[in-house]
């Protein structure tokens, strides 16, 4: 899978943009605060609906307008896609593939497939949980609808229970409503978070294994905050239990304490704790091995190869991690951003196309 071509208008910095793109690597090259990272996001929005930086839609229109468009064309193993979306800055954006208007965003999922490393996600490792549990949820989202439909009714009845849990006087009737709905999609995200742990800590094992010439072993344990059922036909009625005994720490903290939003992931080297007793090295191996193991999971889940965005990433690998991700991705396609040109980059990709970005536009040299 690749993105064949991509057309900006009025996003972020850029007031119009069309670009083609080389299937293999594309160098994005320009100094900071140029627009490099604003052409990955726009790429990035093709494929999940929405941005990885910023919750807000109205950020990603150009300031003084009113609304910002995004085109691209992907050629994927069996057929070609398109995708369009405008985003206004007063009203819900609009979103077409191959031509058709769709409804949900979750109809735009397992389409363009992409994943995307920054620097921020070196510290996924030692980072709050919150970071981790984004990790998991933009992962599965892809690559699971099932997952994205879970996910977002669980965020909204969440969201009521809480406001409710704030009320002078909670009704134990009206509460059990959102007790039900809770233990509903909870249940099912738990199991699917479950599934997805245990995949992936095989190939980031294997993976780990690989950088570290067979010294290091890398194992990742799904911490649930409500304990998984052996049998899963019984998580359901679990799930609601165990929120039925929280009742009164709820109450009093007006909040809920327990579900999948207080999940976790642990790393584990050789038996140890990388969070609380890694190196910062060992760490940073921790998240590029997860990282690459995203790309095995989505080609076993999908039978694509999935698009890797690099956002200025390459200069906070050392030589040898940098010379291991080079060396494994020959079949996904390269979104690469860097404020100078190294060598040893234009060497390992001697046919890579160039883009230097300067003030929101392209600018041949």
């Amino acid at each position: 899978m690749y993105i064949k071509r991509i057309e900006l208008t009025d996003f972020r910095n850029y007031e119009s943009l069309r670009e083609d793109f080389h299937q293999n690597v594309n160098l994005i090259l320009g100094n900071n605060a140029q627009g490099k990272t604003n052409l990955l996001e726009a790429i990035y929005i093709t494929s999940m609906g929405r941005s990885f930086r910023t919750s807000r839609d109205s950020e990603l229109v150009r300031f003084d307008c009113q609304a910002a468009k995004i085109y691209a064309e992907a050629e994927k193993d069996i057929a070609e896609t398109s995708v369009e979306i405008t985003i206004k800055r007063d009203s819900k954006k609009s979103i077409k593939k191959d031509g058709v208007n769709i409804k949900k965003t979750s109809q735009l999922l397992e389409n363009i497939l992409i994943v995307i490393f920054s620097p921020e996600d070196l510290k996924i490792v030692k980072d709050e949980p919150e970071k981790r549990r984004r990790f998991i949820d933009r992962e599965l989202c892809q690559i699971q609808p099932l997952y994205y439909d879970s996910l977002s009714n669980y965020k909204k009845t969440l969201l009521q229970r809480n406001a409710y849990l704030k009320e002078e006087k909670i009704d134990p009737g009206v509460l059990d409503l959102w007790d039900l709905q809770l233990a509903k999609y909870g249940a099912r995200i738990m199991q699917l978070r479950d599934r997805f742990i245990k995949k992936i800590s095989v190939f980031s094992g294997a993976i780990h294994s690989s950088i570290t010439a067979g010294k290091e072993s890398l194992f990742l344990e799904y911490k649930p905050n409500i304990s998984l059922t052996e049998e899963p036909e019984d998580m359901e009625g679990f799930f609601y239990d165990e929120i039925k005994r929280a009742f009164a720490s709820d109450c009093r903290q007006r909040t809920t304490t327990r579900g999948p939003h207080k999940d976790d992931i642990s790393f584990y080297v050789g038996g140890v704790d990388m969070r609380s007793f890694g190196s910062q090295g060992q760490q940073r191996t921790c998240a590029l091995s997860l990282k690459l193991a995203e790309l095995n999971l989505i080609k076993e889940e999908t039978e694509e190869d999935a698009i890797l965005l690099l956002d200025d990433v390459m200069s906070e690998l050392d030589l040898q991690r940098q010379e291991y991700l080079i060396k494994t991705l020959k079949n996904n396609q390269l979104f690469i951003t860097t404020t100078d040109i190294d060598e040893k980059l234009l060497h390992s990709f001697p046919e890579a196309r160039k883009i230097y970005v300067e003030h929101g536009k392209i600018i041949e040299k």
